[in-house]
């Protein structure tokens, strides 16, 4: 293995090719093993190849960056095929995603040489440490793209997952990592009992964390329920997206949704999914309501996701409406997709010939306010699309609710990964907020998810149908959604401090290698 090492261009190869096996451990593949072999090798890698040359050590980082992203975010270019203007940069945008969220990769390694790792165990701390604090800035500078954690590789182990409700998606991706690491201090130049002693103090810290888990679980499940009146369904119509590109009248739209609710014997809260139609094609509509109207009862409700122009602004929107299609309450998407909802830099990129992504030529305008929905005895929190992957920055007025409300149009991604990862973050934002996810997606799945993380309903993204809901879980705020992400820099503050009394005992020749 050394000779191999110590030629460049095979160095380069293989730190593409662990990049590219990592991602298999992520959703849908989910093989979380090879992280057991493919992280400790890459920590090898870095300890025997960072040296004085800062270039080099960018390097290491990003091509294996590269590797990763390249393989698990490939399908984000299909979200270009819907719009023939931008069919020269399907191919450019497979590579150009993958390049700069590498950036941070190659940004972690650089600075790692600054801390002279070598193979012992403070090395491993230190290693978790600044891959996690990328991975946070990853998801959180510059509006954050948090997609592809790899503590997601874990996303199977719904008893280990428990420990989000405590310390958070982020603080979990350092220990995660941390424990991926661990299969490397066979090699360390330590007693076996040390060897012995670390392996043990983990697996009891796994045992630890699942008991944990098992509990919370048996305690929610035996819990009391919130029963709904009146029952929410879900609609999930596989409407094609390219029928969005085409004047269609709104009424056969509208008529589809209806028919795949059926039946509607009584009173709903009908869900149906982002982007179905916007506020202009209901104001042209309002003209014939009785053809739709007549088909629900009185006291239905209806959300739906919607365009709305406030005649200077265009907003992405979750609307509810009565059924004479009345608008009673919006809310305004807050986080908005760059390039897909919005183009920055527009005034200068629009002379390019540059639009976003989405219908239309004009950007959506992103708003500040995230209110709590009501609807009679249901509350809910609002989130469109892509605002679930965001951990902490969820319900920022701390204010109470029933359930977490994300709608989606997941036909962006087309017939790839894409909708199944989307929808892995929903278990997350479950387990650390404390409250049931119900998700509908156009084209992509549609599910109630438990706070336990466990999907208690699911339609797959090939599946057209809806999903009737009479009761969700209840329980208290959980502890991370009292202290966010603040948790994160306390278990940082505590990796500092181990860092700092293993160096300590090495000076002392108090843990000492062979």
């Amino acid at each position: 293995m050394v000779p191999i090492l110590h030629n460049k261009f095979l160095i380069i190869i293989i730190l593409l090719i662990l990049g590219i096996l990592s991602s298999f451990s992520l959703p849908p593949y989910n093989f979380f093993f090879i992280n057991l072999f493919v992280i400790p090798f890459f920590f090898y890698i870095l300890v025997k190849h960072l040296n004085q040359n800062l270039l080099n050590n960018f390097l290491i980082g990003w091509v294996y960056g590269f590797g990763y992203f390249l393989s698990n975010l490939y399908w984000i270019s299909n979200s270009l095929r819907f719009d023939e203007n931008f069919d020269n940069l399907i191919i450019f945008s497979i590579i150009i995603i993958p390049f700069f969220l590498s950036l941070f990769y190659g940004l972690f390694t650089t600075l790692l040489k600054f801390f002279n790792i070598k193979m012992d165990l403070s090395s491993i701390l230190i290693f978790s440490l600044l891959i996690s604090i990328f991975e946070y800035l990853r998801g959180t500078i510059f509006g954050g793209f948090p997609w592809n954690l790899i503590s997601f590789s874990l996303i199977e182990f719904t008893s280990i997952l428990q420990l989000l409700s405590l310390i958070g998606t982020y603080s979990f991706n350092l220990l995660t990592i941390t424990f991926y690491c661990l299969p490397i201090i066979i090699f360390f130049k330590i007693s076996n009992a040390t060897k012995f002693s670390i392996i043990f103090i983990s697996t009891l810290f796994l045992f630890v964390i699942s008991y944990y888990g098992d509990n919370r679980i048996k305690k929610i499940e035996q819990s009391d329920k919130k029963l709904f009146s009146p029952p929410i369904k879900l609609v999930s119509p596989r409407i094609n997206i390219e029928r969005f590109f085409i004047d269609e009248p709104i009424e056969s739209r509208l008529d589809e949704l209806l028919d795949i609710s059926y039946p509607l014997s009584q009173d709903y809260l009908l869900v149906f999914p982002e982007g179905v139609i916007n506020i202009g094609e209901l104001n042209i509509f309002h003209n014939n309501l009785n053809t739709i109207s007549y088909k629900i009862t009185n006291n239905t409700k209806i959300i739906l996701g919607i365009t709305l122009d406030d005649g200077e602004k265009i907003y992405n929107s979750l609307a509810l409406f009565n059924k004479d299609f009345i608008l009673e309450d919006n809310y305004n998407k807050n986080k908005l997709v760059p390039f897909g909802e919005y183009l920055p830099f527009e005034k200068l990129l629009s002379n390019f010939g540059l639009k976003k992504i989405t219908q239309g030529y004009r950007s959506f305008s992103s708003s500040d306010v995230r209110n709590i929905v009501n609807v009679n005895s249901i509350s809910f929190l609002p989130l469109i699309c892509y605002e679930i992957i965001f951990s902490g920055q969820l319900n920022i007025n701390k204010k109470d609710y029933d359930f977490i409300l994300n709608i989606s149009e997941d036909g962006w991604f087309g017939n790839s990964i894409g909708p199944i990862q989307h929808f892995s973050h929903s278990i997350f934002r479950s387990i650390e907020e404390g409250k049931d996810v119900l998700r509908v997606a156009n084209n992509g799945i549609t599910a109630h998810v438990s706070l336990t993380g466990k999907v208690d309903k699911k339609l797959n993204t090939t599946e057209k149908g809806s999903i009737e809901i009479n009761s969700i879980s209840m329980t208290n705020p959980t502890f991370f959604n009292i202290f966010g992400n603040k948790i994160f820099f306390f278990l940082v503050f505590i990796y500092i401090s181990l860092i700092s009394l293993l160096k300590f005992l090495y000076e002392k020749k108090l843990f000492v290698h062979k």
